[in-house]
């Protein structure tokens, strides 16, 4: 059971908790990556969990289920967790009580409020603005968010640190070059709260009840995926199907445990070594 690199990777038959990256790892926009279902269905009959863990805000966890559900995947609200939910538990633990202008979706705004966090809109005094990955964003929205930036002395934070989101055609620019464009108009740098922090991993692994040597993460980015993993301790297995080349992986410092041209490799290195049990094809 070889990686990309000939490494041997047959201990991956012993890990019983699989953080997934969503975008480019397990599908491109509406598009499931071949093999996902079969990999998903083998982690499950082989005792294990597949949980989702995205820095992509601009979805609820709600709005993530139903995708995922359209796609064939079985799953639920316990099989994700998100950078927005990270950051309301951030918010809930570092400003409970404050007034939050956030630049993002609708689904995002909506996310905050149901979870009880003072939001707001508009450019009225406020303790903190919370930029996130907004597929809706206007000029207005990035006009308030300098002005806020620029008048008020305010807490910054972001929900993610991801320059690019792959699409169809290519990539279009995630939360981090947003961030960078109002860097560049107002010299102020948020706080991420997403990967490449470990938080989402290690919140995932202690309400799985899970060890880090039972946990591993999957995703297609070195600065978040992989370094999330390798930040938390766990092991971190890089797909080629997104952003990281295999050039960039042999280029840059931030190496994964493993590496595999898509996830249907994963499945078939795995099946390699176990068979599932006859139950597999009834999930």
């Amino acid at each position: 059971m070889q990686d990309y690199f000939g490494k041997n990777a047959s201990y991956l038959k012993n890990k019983t908790l699989w953080l997934f990256d969503m975008d480019g790892t397990i599908y491109e926009e509406d598009r499931l990556f071949e093999g996902t279902l079969d990999l998903l269905q083998w982690i499950v009959a082989n005792g294990g969990k597949y949980v989702f863990i995205t820095n992509n805000s601009s979805k609820s966890v709600v709005d993530y289920i139903n995708k995922v559900n359209r796609l064939g995947i079985i799953a639920g609200a316990d099989n994700f967790f998100t950078s927005a939910q990270a950051t309301i538990l951030w918010l809930e633990k570092n400003f409970p009580r404050a007034k939050v202008y956030c630049q993002g979706t609708k689904s995002l705004v909506d996310e905050l409020k149901m979870a009880g966090i003072d939001v707001t809109e508009d450019v009225e005094p406020v303790d903190v603005v919370l930029v996130g990955f907004d597929i809706e964003l206007t000029t207005a929205k990035v006009h308030n968010t300098c002005e806020i930036l620029s008048t008020q002395d305010v807490v910054y934070i972001a929900t993610n640190p991801d320059l690019i989101c792959p699409v169809e055609f290519g990539f279009i620019p995630d939360c981090g070059s947003i961030c960078g464009m109002i860097e560049n108009a107002t010299g102020k740098v948020p706080q991420y709260i997403g990967k490449p922090e470990p938080t989402m991993v290690d919140i995932v692994r202690a309400r799985e009840g899970k060890s880090v040597n039972e946990t591993v993460v999957v995703g297609d980015r070195l600065y978040t995926d992989i370094a999330v993993g390798l930040n938390a301790g766990v092991t971190a297995i890089c797909v080629l199907t997104g952003e990281a080349t295999v050039e960039e992986i042999n280029r840059q410092e931030i190496k994964p445990t493993f590496t595999f041209a898509d996830v249907q490799k994963i499945y078939e290195c795995l099946q390699a070594i176990l068979t599932p049990p006859e139950a597999y094809r009834n999930i």
